[in-house]
């Protein structure tokens, strides 16, 4: 998995690469379809905006972004939205697959259409 640390506004020191490198790789923990992340830090006067974005398969894009007074703070608040959007894919993607078949859904006028 690739991951990109910028800042706009901001220098991003190394102790802050690390933890992004640390909390962005237990991403994949919660959907194994992640292959890149890309992190962008933004101060934007006393506070500092952190929008992380998770690419997974077939183009599907999860975006978190989150304002507050430290970088790692906002790091972490971004990170549980993105782990929150990957784990409601990953349940929605596996739910799909065991739907019932036709022979367990109702016909389309219901029962009292089956009636003679």
């Amino acid at each position: 998995m690739r991951i990109k640390v910028s800042g706009r506004h901001l220098d991003v020191n190394e102790a802050l690469k690390e933890y992004v490198t640390e909390k962005a790789g237990k991403l994949q923990k919660f959907y194994d379809r992640v292959q890149s992340v890309e992190v962008v830090f933004d101060q934007e006067g006393a506070k500092v905006r952190c929008e992380l974005i998770a690419a997974a398969d077939h183009h599907t894009t999860f975006v978190a972004k989150e304002t507050h007074a430290e970088a790692f703070a906002s790091l972490d608040a971004a990170v549980r939205d993105v782990e929150r959007q990957l784990t409601r894919h990953k349940e929605k993607f596996r739910n799909r697959k065991h739907m019932t078949g036709p022979e367990d859904r109702e016909p389309l006028g219901g029962a009292a259409a089956t009636e003679g």
